[in-house]
């Protein structure tokens, strides 16, 4: 085994702890979350599905729309003619 392969080894299984307190961290703040009343677990799964279901593409464009809507209402609330 090469001095490369032992550093290529090692770089992954940093990857691999960083990996797994990123998910835990993650995890916790969920749990925090559901547990303050933020949103349900099932709110929560329900949402998740949502998004892997939609590409990339569609969660761009349905928040570039939910923006201009955003911004359309600001400008009404400031000129309401």
């Amino acid at each position: 085994m090469k001095i490369n392969d032992i550093n290529l080894i090692g770089k992954l299984a940093d990857l691999k702890d960083t990996e797994y307190k990123n998910t835990l961290a993650i995890s916790i703040l969920i749990e925090l979350l559901i547990d303050k009343g933020i949103f349900t677990r099932e709110e929560f799964t329900h949402k998740s599905w949502d998004i892997e279901k939609s590409t990339l593409s569609e969660i761009i464009s349905k928040r570039r729309l939910e923006l201009l809507h955003t911004s359309q209402l600001h400008l009404e609330k400031k000129d309401p003619c």
